[in-house]
Order: structure tokens, then sequence, then C-alpha cells
């Protein structure tokens, strides 16, 4: 089968289009035939042998995609050939055909696009649960979004609006500032230490905000942490800048404010039935025009190399696809 092979761990300059064995299903297994693939920032730390998951080359990347069932393992009982599904998975997505569990396969209803199903899997899935389940994030309340334009961070700030929330937003450049807007951020601030915590607090006249999403690390959490309101919630989802930072135990004290991890991956294998019941939810928040999924570029299966470094590099805002 067609696919988009990494043929050894770390040769990021050696990804190229190729052929892989077509997979067959195994028990409590399914193979989907691939049409759209979403692009994250995790699969380059699968590629780059940094994520807590091995992959064994070759294989293709690709952590998210939708099509539909082509064949179904033993014991596999609640999805059949021909029904249309998202999946998620370690790796495989890009490919023409794709081996995952079937516990990580939800079905997409049939006035869901593929293209929505396969952007809306990670990241809205990531964001919704770390609003909803982790934050409480409440109609009325203050969320501050780091990384406001990237794949997770456009997420929360679509789902942030969609609960009711004021968003504020973070991001590098006055252009992805200006697409946050457009996802319905009230107000949006550069990505920049110096005069950080001033513009939070003339965003909000003062008072901090309830909740942070932070899927950066690095030198603003804390600075991030430090505004919170009391009683605050500063969402940990990831550190895509590449740093783990440190905060002073000190400050969750003095605001009676909570670090709140996110692992969404563990809440998916641990929660299923929660995460299904969010995907439904957010489909009928799309059906509604609550939710509205920004895909911003869209590359074929023999560019996804340029579609990974667009992603590796933060050249992208909103959601990147590979059409399969």
């Amino acid at each position: 089968m067609r696919a988009f092979v990494c043929p050894e761990i770390g040769a990021f300059d050696r990804l190229a289009p190729g052929e892989l064995p077509d997979p067959q299903p195994g028990p409590g297994q399914l193979v989907i035939d691939v049409e759209v693939a979403g692009v994250n920032f995790a699969d380059l730390l699968v590629l780059r042998d940094l994520y807590q998951f091995k992959a064994e080359p070759p294989f293709a990347p690709g952590m998210e995609g939708a099509g539909v069932v082509s064949s179904v393992g033993d014991g596999v009982t609640s999805f059949s050939v021909g029904d249309r599904v998202s999946a998620v998975g370690y790796s495989g997505a890009f490919a023409e055909r794709w081996l995952v569990e079937a516990a990580n396969v939800m079905a997409v209803p049939d006035d869901i696009g593929t293209d929505v199903a396969a952007a809306m899997t990670i990241a809205y899935g990531t964001s919704y649960h770390a609003l909803v389940q982790r934050a409480n994030l409440a109609a009325g309340e203050t969320l501050l979004v780091l990384g406001a334009a990237g794949g997770v961070g456009a997420a929360a700030v679509d789902i942030g609006c969609a609960l009711g929330a004021t968003v504020v937003a973070v991001a590098s450049t006055e252009e992805k500032r200006a697409f946050t807007r457009d996802l319905g951020a009230s107000v949006a601030i550069p990505a920049d230490e110096s005069g950080f915590r001033d513009a939070v607090r003339d965003a909000t006249s003062g008072r901090g905000v309830d909740v942070v999403y932070d899927p950066v690390g690095g030198d603003l959490s804390e600075a991030a942490f430090r505004s919170l309101a009391r009683n605050g919630r500063h969402l940990v989802i990831g550190f895509a800048a590449g740093t783990i930072p440190e905060l002073p135990m000190n400050l969750a004290l003095l605001k009676e404010a909570s670090l709140v991890g996110v692992f969404w991956g563990s809440f998916t294998a641990h929660e299923s039935g929660v995460n299904r019941a969010n995907a439904e939810k957010m489909y009928e928040m799309v059906r509604r025009g609550d939710l509205y999924p920004r895909i911003t570029e869209r590359f074929e299966l023999a560019d996804a190399g340029a579609a990974l470094a667009a992603v590796g590099e933060r050249r992208v805002m909103g959601r990147v696809l590979v059409d399969v």
C-alpha cells in the first residue's frame, strides 16, 4: 500500500513516500481505509524518539485520521465494514490503510464531514476534556490560552467561546493574534514575557483569569500561573516550547489555585465512554454552528513531510490535514 514512510527513528530528512505491507487485523482490531489524516506536534516527537511510545521502523507516522472500515478482526462487534469512523493511534495514519485498536475508534455521523472528523479527534478531544472535565470551565469565566493559534490552542479558543467563557488568546505574531480574534477571542496579546502580566491584568480589569490552558510550557508558564485569579486552574497540556517549567509551590497556596494535569491519552484509555460522549457533544455543537474547526492547510500524502515541517516550525494556524 502507499504510505509516507519513516525508515529510521530520528532520520527526519529521509522521510519519503513509499510502500508498506497491507495490514491485517488481529483480535480486537480493525483496518481503516484512510481518507484524511490530521497532523500533530506529537507526530514529530514520535519521529524523533521523544514520545512515550516507541515506533518500530519502517512505519508511517500519523496519530489521527478518518475514513471507512475495510476489515475487522475477531471479537469486534461495534463496527462493521463500510462504517465511517475516526481513530487515534501512536502512528500509521499517513497510509492508505491503517491498523488500529477498535477501542480507539469512534463512529462519524453521516452529516459530519470526514475532514472535520479528522481535524477534531485529538486537538478538540484534548481541549474539550481539559476545559470540561478537568477545569470545569463555566460560562462567564475568563480563559487564557497560550499558543492560541496552534492546533490544540485554536481548539481551546473555539470550545471556550462555545462554552460561554471570555477568551484571552496569546500568540506570537499579529497575524496569529488576528486569527485567534476570528476564532472568537475577546482579546489577543503577544507571547512576550515582558509586559505579559500587565497585558493580562488590563484584559481582565485587574481580576486575573479563571483558567489557563497551557500547551506550551517554557518561560510564560509561571507568568500565566501568577495571572490566575483566586481559585484559578492552570491546565498543563504539553511542552511545545521544549522546556518543562518549574513553579514555586507557594504560588498555589497564596492564590488558592490548582495545577491540573491533562493527559488525554490516559483519559481515553480509562474513560473511553466519556470520551465518546464528548465527541458526540462536540459534533452536536458543530451542527449548531457553535464550533467551527479551522482547517487552514492541506497536503497530499506525498507531501506529508512538508506538513510535518510546517507544524514543527510553528508556521501554521489551526488544523493541518493530509489527504490520503
